[in-house]
């Protein structure tokens, strides 16, 4: 992605994005390709939340096909949607402290992420694009340590979470750099469909899993996070507090995984039937959508994903016009958009 900046001295007068450079044409190869072919795409759109993205189409495909999903694959897959939501938020206060020069923050982000990626490998297989959501429940069963790792991380992360807010949050730095920059208002972000960490800390209420609840998190309790600053400062706030909330839910499920079956009964040959379907999930960065228009054969019509870090992205002139250069790294940094997520 490139952003051709127009400025009068260090003041940014004027953005243009030019996106396109990566992963496009997926919503086109979905159309040739079986449903169950089409899920490892949702891996590689925001990879940092992987297991949300493909979570969303399965349940959009069991929506359809009239699916029941075990009880023992519902828990788990929230589990490792929590999951995905720490270690990418852990990402996100590494690499923008790191930008803006806290690079010790980087370390300490790191160390506890890699926690995370070891109970997703121990039990996927993999650290990155994992492959374990499928119609009808999940891959594979947990590994067998999944519940002591998963106990080990809700005991280490409130203690690190303060060692942020002791390096950087309260930081006079970190202040200086975020406090009142690149604000963006509650109308504004309703206006350009910014959801996730970055539409709640300008106060709008926007959590798909608090206004249209799916899998088992109508049954959870846990606070959905909103501030009203609407700047760099509260959209990193967010994020601290957003991974306070997933170790609350993990807390809640961890003793709680019940025994049985992990995937329900599919067909070899998976036909929806004709008509149209909708399923949205919260993902790390906002609201992840997934729309499928079928005529009734194995391949679908149309599928369309509708994911959050192309309006991230969009609502970057808006709030950096009359900003220095330097904010631009900041108001970037604190919108946490990735690449891939926007050239569908």
């Amino acid at each position: 992605m490139r952003f051709r900046t127009a400025v009068d001295g260090e003041t940014i007068k004027k953005i243009d994005l030019y996106l396109g450079y990566i992963h496009r044409g997926i919503e086109k190869l979905c159309e040739g390709l079986g449903y169950p072919q089409t899920l490892h795409f949702t891996d590689r759109l925001d990879y940092l939340s992987a297991q949300q993205n493909r979570h969303c189409l399965c349940l959009c495909i069991e929506k359809a096909l009239g699916i029941e999903v075990p009880r023992r694959a519902q828990v788990i897959r929230v589990m490792m949607d929590e999951l995905m939501r720490i270690s990418s938020h852990l990402l996100f206060i590494g690499t923008f402290c790191m930008d803006l020069g806290a690079t010790t923050m980087l370390f300490y982000a790191m160390r506890e992420r890699e926690r995370v990626l070891d109970i997703f490998e121990r039990t996927c297989g993999a650290r990155m694009t994992f492959n374990y959501n499928c119609i009808g429940g999940i891959m594979d069963d947990l590994d067998a340590g999944f519940v002591d790792d998963v106990k080990a991380l809700i005991e280490i992360m409130p203690k690190c979470l303060k060692e942020y807010d002791t390096i950087f949050t309260g930081n006079v730095i970190a202040h200086n750099r975020m406090d009142g920059v690149g604000v963006l208002s509650r109308e504004d972000a309703i206006s350009y469909s910014v959801t996730g960490p970055a539409g709640r800390a300008s106060g709008w209420a926007c959590d798909v899993r608090k206004t249209t609840p799916y899998g088992i998190y109508s049954e959870l309790d846990f606070e959905e996070v909103v501030l009203h600053e609407g700047d760099s400062m509260a959209r990193f706030k967010a994020r601290i507090e957003e991974i306070r909330q997933s170790i609350r839910i993990l807390e809640q499920l961890v003793d709680k995984i019940p025994e049985g079956e992990i995937c329900a009964k599919v067909p070899k040959i998976v036909k929806l039937p004709a008509g149209h379907w909708f399923q949205q999930v919260e993902a790390s960065r906002g609201a992840f959508g997934v729309y499928i228009e079928s005529t009734g054969g194995t391949s679908p019509m149309r599928l369309k994903f509708n994911s959050p870090c192309f309006n991230l992205a969009g609502v970057v002139d808006h709030i950096t016009r009359g900003g220095k250069i330097a904010d631009l790294i900041t108001i970037g940094g604190t919108l946490d958009y990735v690449v891939p997520d926007i050239d569908r």
